[in-house]
């Protein structure tokens, strides 16, 4: 499918936009077209899919929304949103909304139907709710928050009038935007025969709508990743996997990952599933902070682009951006800024490398749909195979200071990244470098 040749690059709105970081209820400001912008540079540099996090309105950060219907008005209005979609599709990207099913903010319209009328409220049950309890904002009543967290009031998803309100917010993000996927927001807390229903309401519209779900710890999760369910999932297993293994020179950590997922082996959990992969995003560490010696991006790119998966970069990371999860005043602030403060000379070299990566990934559909075998493997040295129809790719890493000769068998070819012929199963690594080779 489509997704499954895609190169993401995914932005978080608000912050990218520069919008207040509270929504005061006033007047519109346009902001999406910062987005609009930045498309010929995101073309040139080989995406073809953007995944966009929340933009319609909501209190503070997108994902507490009040309205499902209307794009935030720090942002812009609904036709500024469609404009920039037809953007995008003009530019041959598809789009992915961020889908927040889950939790709603406590601006939410039915909650504040349920704080002015309680028990004759006739939005009660859209919530799961204790009138005998009370919380921290002193409602007169408890109610289930995402994960304990109240500002984020929990959906009771088996109550139809909810389950309608979502499904007409998703009709007309197709029908009026023109969207091509959704990335579930804690899918690991939705239901599994929500997945269902929201894929036959999308399979409607859409026969090849991209559904992802966000998962933390993806061991139970393949079941859901069926043509009636899930189409990927997000990799946090190898996105912690390979920042770790590359900070304390063990690739067996991040070689172990991938083959638990991806191996040939019966017990491989994802074995021939495409998994979102990702060096950073919106909620964690940007990659170039969390990577103790920049001399590795080479190295953690390759892997990334080379493995298994669906890659994306987080915006900003093409040029080198950092900002560490903790810092600001909700601890996200410097992981989501605006792009204008982002320093798009800062390091040439990495986006130079990402949009030749973009452009090999696009290409190869060894990459895309491929099988995964180790070659060789070492603390500070690796090569793996992607193999599909007799089509192979190898990609091999040093991380080590030193030159390093490896010995892969009948892996000649061309290395993308340089266009240099590699001998026929002998080559060297200069220290901190990588090579993704096509056999031939």
């Amino acid at each position: 499918m489509w997704f499954d040749e895609s190169v993401f690059y995914q932005i978080y709105p608000l912050g990218y936009c520069g919008a207040e970081k509270y929504n005061d209820g006033g007047e519109v400001r346009r902001r999406l077209y910062k987005i609009e912008e930045n498309i010929p540079a995101l073309r040139s540099l080989g995406f073809n899919a953007v995944l966009l996090n929340p933009l319609f309105e909501s209190g503070r950060h997108g994902y507490d929304t009040v309205d499902f219907y209307r794009v935030d008005r720090r942002l812009g209005e609904n036709a500024d949103f469609r404009s920039l979609v037809g953007k995008f599709h003009e530019a041959g990207m598809r789009v992915v909304l961020d889908g927040v099913f889950n939790h709603v903010g406590r601006g939410f319209f039915a909650f504040d139907e349920v704080r002015k009328h309680r028990e004759r409220s006739d939005k009660k049950d859209w919530f799961h709710i204790d009138f005998n309890g009370n919380t921290q904002y002193n409602d007169g009543f408890w109610y289930e928050g995402w994960e304990g967290h109240q500002e984020l009031v929990k959906l009771n998803l088996q109550n139809p009038a909810v389950l309608e309100y979502i499904a007409g917010a998703v009709r007309m993000w197709i029908g009026e935007f023109g969207i091509d996927g959704l990335r579930l927001d804690v899918a690991y807390m939705l239901p599994e025969w929500f997945f269902e229903w929201l894929r036959r309401i999308v399979s409607e519209m859409r026969p090849d709508f991209f559904l992802l779900g966000e998962v933390i710890h993806c061991q139970n999760f393949a079941k859901n990743l069926t043509p009636a369910r899930l189409d990927s999932i997000t990799n946090y297993e190898c996105y912690k996997g390979l920042t770790s293994a590359l900070n304390s020179d063990n690739l067996f950590e991040i070689e172990h990952s991938l083959e638990r997922l991806f191996g040939a082996q019966p017990w491989c959990l994802y074995t021939g599933k495409n998994l979102l992969s990702f060096a950073d995003n919106h909620d964690v560490t940007r990659a170039c902070s969390a990577l103790r010696d920049k001399r590795k991006l080479s190295a953690l790119y390759a892997i990334l682009y080379s493995m298994p998966g669906i890659p994306c970069v987080y915006y900003g990371s093409e040029y080198g951006a950092e900002g560490e999860k903790g810092r600001g005043e909700d601890g996200d602030d410097a992981l989501r800024p605006c792009m204008d403060a982002v320093d798009r000379g800062k390091a040439p070299e990495l986006t130079r490398l990402i949009g030749k990566l973009n452009q090999i990934r696009a290409g190869e559909r060894a990459l895309a749909y491929g099988s995964y075998e180790k070659c060789v493997l070492s603390n500070k040295y690796m090569c793996f195979r992607r193999e599909r129809e007799g089509e192979r790719i190898y990609c091999a890493v040093n991380i080590s200071e030193t030159p390093v000769a490896m010995h892969v068998e009948n892996a000649g070819g061309t290395d993308f990244l340089t266009g240099e012929r590699c001998a026929l199963q002998d080559f060297v690594l200069s220290p901190f470098s990588a090579k993704i080779i096509k056999k031939g």
